[in-house]
């Protein structure tokens, strides 16, 4: 079986849980090489692969077909570009750019070279958004009304020494958790109409936003998202009301720690939540009310690398088209639009 030969541009959090557990459990890809700048940790976990000190070094390796870009998000641009040029295809980690327009020419750059560029938005595999996702489309709910995305942490303190809260315009929680959320939600209902959102930095200290309320505008729909570092208490990830019911789900997806404790991908039970997770399903089904625990549906972020495989070793389509992504890049600027103008930004 021919596989595809994969370089890691960075060892960090998203490297070691996510990418390296990913492509190292799946058949189709040969993790060839790792970029670890500071630290030595790679070679212990992963001791058949080539590990480089520079994205240089990466990028001049002869074999790797494929780069992960994982690096902060700040140089996704100029990693990305670099990649494309040198003649590789890339998986970027969210968010794929800042800019629509940096999108577009990199998205021109990849066509023009007959590239593979895609974005890693693993979080549409997430168990619960799967679910909700199934109930949706079911009609479950009848017509849906609302929608409400939650995303609760609590971090009353400012790490050290960490780029994710160096003052930026493009780092914070907006760009990061705010990445997944608007995208999912483009997933659910397309391009909103219009974007207003509120924008915040609440903690002691902080340089970078750690809060946002977004609501996205749509006909017929309201759908709010919100994420923020000062939620101690549990609120629900994800509540939805419709014509016929209501859907309230807790919790997060067990896979990011199930990777962190350093559990085999695709393994026995992966991805499952037990029952005392599963959400709250009360509607009207056969004219019937019914008030249920809706099984969660296994989550699975290797199902994002089995379509990576497909598009290069099969000529098969990518789950996550950079196209389409600059629906969220919008939104996103969009967003600080309005928190900017204190008003709605349309987008159509």
């Amino acid at each position: 079986m021919k596989k595809i030969k994969v370089g890691i541009a960075s060892f960090g959090m998203s490297g070691k849980v996510f990418h390296a557990p990913l492509l190292a459990a799946h058949p189709e890809f040969e993790l060839t090489a790792i970029c670890e700048r500071s630290k030595n940790e790679a070679a212990g976990l992963y001791p058949n692969t080539r590990i480089y000190k520079s994205f240089e070094e990466l990028l001049n390796d002869k074999e790797i077909e494929l780069v992960i870009v994982n690096t902060p998000d700040t140089t996704h641009y100029d990693f990305v570009r670099q990649a494309l040029n040198a003649g590789k295809h890339v998986v970027v980690e969210k968010p794929f750019v800042f800019t629509v327009a940096e999108g577009l020419e990199l998205i021109a750059l990849a066509y023009e070279k007959s590239l593979l560029l895609t974005i890693f938005q693993n979080r549409r595999w997430d168990g619960d958004f799967l679910t909700v996702k199934s109930i949706i489309e079911q009609g479950l709910l009848g017509r849906v009304v609302e929608f409400r995305s939650s995303f609760q942490r609590f971090r009353n303190f400012i790490p050290p020494n960490t780029w994710k809260e160096a003052k930026n315009r493009y780092v914070g929680t907006t760009y990061n958790l705010g990445s997944h959320m608007i995208d999912q939600a483009i997933c659910l209902f397309g391009l909103p109409k219009g974007v207003f959102a509120r924008i915040a930095t609440l903690r002691d200290n902080a340089e970078v936003d750690d809060y946002y309320h977004i609501m996205l505008i749509y006909p017929d729909i309201q759908v709010s998202l919100s994420a923020g570092y000062l939620m101690r208490e549990e609120t629900p990830r994800y509540t939805i009301h419709g014509t016929l019911g209501s859907f309230v789900k807790y919790g997060l997806d067990p896979q990011e720690e199930a990777l962190k404790s350093g559990s085999i991908p695709g393994s026995t039970h992966w991805g499952e939540e037990p029952e005392a997770n599963w959400g709250i399903l009360h509607t009207e089904i056969n004219g019937k009310v019914v008030r249920r625990k809706e099984k969660t549906i296994p989550g699975n972020y290797t199902t994002y690398y089995d379509n990576i495989a497909d598009c290069l070793l099969r000529n098969g389509n990518p789950a996550v088209p950079a196209i389409e992504n600059l629906k969220l890049i919008r939104v996103l600027e969009a967003a600080f639009q309005s928190q900017e103008l204190n008003k709605v930004i349309f987008l159509e």
